[in-house]
């Protein structure tokens, strides 16, 4: 697991980030898609994100956060089984489901008391989430029910003028999304969203 984003931030970028910081929804690379991106905190780019995506407030949002050290404004605790998951997958496309910190928007998390998070191994992604503040949201930049953007023209297609800003950043490597687990008891795991890593090779030895 390496720390903090590589290379130094380019001026679009910290475009980008401002737009984040001021509420605005910026569409931006990772290693798989394009992602739509706001400041988790701020309830009130949350609603507009929602409104954009057409997203159905029952579904939480997953964060990307600049270094694991940024759990700490989303998470209560770190269940054990994550902390090798984490060391030998993060950075990656593996999303953890972790205990919501108590105060984090019922938008982020659907109401369900845990908040999905993910340490993208995209350069352009972790220095957005670090010019940012440390955290964005990451959800997929396409209309609900529609197949995710894996370049610029398709974001461009589904949201045109409604989007604050669209970092480019050619486009992405496509296939499948990030895998999602959640902890299940003391060691176990649960599959909630297969993807580009394989859940076998993800799952504690017995």
């Amino acid at each position: 697991m390496t720390d903090g984003p590589a290379g130094p931030p380019s001026a679009e970028e910290r475009r980008a980030a401002l737009v984040i910081r001021q509420g605005g929804v910026v569409a931006f690379p990772t290693e798989t898609y394009y992602g739509l991106a706001v400041d988790p905190f701020n309830d009130q780019a949350l609603a507009r994100l929602f409104r954009l995506k057409q997203r159905p407030l029952t579904k939480p949002v997953l964060v990307l956060i600049e270094a694991v050290s940024g759990l700490e404004r989303l998470a209560s605790g770190i269940p054990p089984q994550f902390k090798p998951l984490m060391a030998r997958f993060w950075p990656g496309p593996l999303t953890l489901i972790f205990p919501a910190r108590p105060g984090l928007s019922p938008l982020l998390t659907a109401g369900t008391g845990t908040v999905g998070v993910r340490l993208s191994s995209h350069p352009q992604a972790r220095r957005l989430a670090a010019l940012a503040g440390g955290a964005i949201t990451a959800t997929s930049a396409n209309l609900s029910g529609q197949p995710p953007a894996a370049g610029e023209a398709e974001v461009l297609r589904q949201f045109g003028a409604e989007l604050d800003y669209l970092l480019a950043g050619g486009d992405t490597a496509g296939g499948q999304p990030s895998t999602v687990l959640a902890a299940a008891g003391e060691a176990g795991l649960t599959l909630v969203r297969p993807g580009a890593l394989a859940f076998p090779a993800l799952a504690p030895t017995p």
